[in-house]
């Protein structure tokens, strides 16, 4: 999960979008997302992740393969405020359209706590 408090540098805030049109549905009245995410530590186990998304894996699936953290179970975060995230995570992830898992539309940016594929499944 990416929780806020733990800030990375700012190279580290670099986002790479990938499977989506950036902010094709995002307003700027969202208050909240419904997110999930694949968080991996290392760089070649994220590209491994990105593979099967890009051959059609559902999202869910393969977070339940390759993220490292207590969101393995499909990878859901829940219903997350801008503020409760880290910034770098933050900014990528409000700015995605919804999506479903078995379509993703993703992005990835790393944060002090690892690689992340995040997709958005709802917005209020």
């Amino acid at each position: 999960m990416a929780p806020k408090g733990k800030g990375g540098d700012k190279d580290k805030s670099k986002a790479k979008e990938g499977g989506a049109e950036k902010g094709s549905k995002a307003t700027k009245a969202t208050q909240q997302i419904n997110v999930r995410h694949i968080l991996c530590e290392k760089h070649g186990k994220k590209e491994e992740a990105l593979a099967k998304l890009n051959a059609g894996g559902k999202f869910d699936d393969v977070a339940r393969e390759f993220s490292e953290d207590k969101a393995r179970t499909g990878g859901a975060l829940g219903w997350k405020t801008k503020e409760s995230l880290l910034p770098e995570f933050s900014a990528v992830a409000f700015d995605l359209a919804a999506s479903t898992t078995n379509s993703p539309k993703w992005a990835e940016c790393k944060t002090s706590e690892g690689y992340h594929i995040i997709m958005v499944e709802g917005r209020k």
